[in-house]
C-alpha cells in the first residue's frame, strides 16, 4: 500500500471518507513526514554537520563558516521534506482513451550512495481506464518519491508503481533524465553526462505502437 500525505487544511471529514472509499489502495495520513517537528532534530543534525566538517580539518571558527553547520542542517531538511498532497482522481466520463503525458517535470533528489544531489526532468504518462488524474498530481507524485535519498532506478519504478496501483490505468510510462553530481563532480568526473531510466507497464509495455508513441511524445529516442 502506498502512503500519501493529506494536507490537514484541505481535509473535510465527510470528504475524507468518500476519498478513502474511492481510493481503497491509498492510506491518507494527516501528519506531514518532515514538516512535523518531532520528525526532524535540527540541533542534532547541526552538531553532526559540525563534527563532519571538523573531521576534514575545516576551521569553523572563521566568521564565514561559523553558521555553515546550521545551514547544512536546514538545507538537508529542505531536501528531505515531503509536502502534503492529495492524489485527486476523477471519473473518466468521456471515455478518453488516448495518452495523457506530462513532459519535463523538474525534480531534484539526493543520491543515497554519496548524499550528493542529482536533478533532471521526468516525463510521466498513462493510458486512462475508468478514472483520470488531476494533472498537477503527476508532478506531485514525482516530488513525493524524490524527497528521500534515492537511486534513479528506484525513483522511476516508484512513480510508475504508484500510478499503476492507485489509478488502475491501461498503461503507465515514466522516463527520468538526470545529471548526477556523484558522477560529474567526483569519480569519473563525466561532466555533462546524463542518465536515462524508464518504467513501462500495461499496454505501454506490451504494445509496440503505444510504446513508440509514448517515447516519441516524451522525446526519448528508443534504443
Amino acid at each position: 500500500m502506498t502512503e500519501l500525505l493529506l494536507d490537514p487544511a484541505d481535509q473535510d471529514p465527510a470528504e475524507s471518507g468518500v476519498a478513502a472509499a474511492a481510493h481503497p489502495h491509498l492510506r491518507f495520513v494527516t501528519d506531514p513526514v518532515l514538516s512535523d517537528p518531532a520528525g526532524v532534530d535540527l540541533e542534532a543534525a547541526e552538531r553532526a554537520a559540525a563534527d563532519f566538517l571538523a573531521a576534514f580539518g575545516i576551521d569553523l571558527s572563521r566568521e564565514e563558516l561559523r553558521e555553515t553547520p546550521a545551514r547544512m542542517a536546514r538545507a538537508y531538511a529542505e531536501l528531505f521534506d515531503r509536502q502534503p498532497f492529495r492524489l485527486t482522481t476523477f471519473p473518466n466520463d468521456e471515455g478518453y482513451d488516448e495518452l495523457v503525458l506530462a513532459r519535463a517535470i523538474p525534480f531534484r533528489t539526493v543520491c543515497e550512495h554519496h548524499l550528493l544531489p542529482f536533478a533532471g526532468t521526468a516525463h510521466v504518462g498513462y493510458l486512462p481506464g475508468d478514472r483520470i488524474l488531476g494533472l498537477s498530481k503527476l508532478a506531485r507524485v514525482v516530488a513525493h518519491f524524490a524527497a528521500r535519498p534515492q537511486t534513479q532506478e528506484r525513483l522511476t519504478r516508484q512513480v510508475a508503481d504508484c500510478l499503476e496501483e492507485n489509478l488502475s490505468p491501461r498503461g503507465v510510462g515514466v522516463v527520468l533524465e538526470a545529471e548526477h553530481s556523484c558522477m560529474t563532480l567526483r569519480g569519473a568526473r563525466a561532466l555533462g553526462s546524463t542518465t536515462v531510466t524508464s518504467a513501462l507497464t500495461g499496454t505501454l509495455r506490451s504494445d509496440a505502437r503505444s510504446r513508440a508513441e509514448f517515447l516519441a511524445l516524451a522525446r526519448v529516442v528508443p534504443g
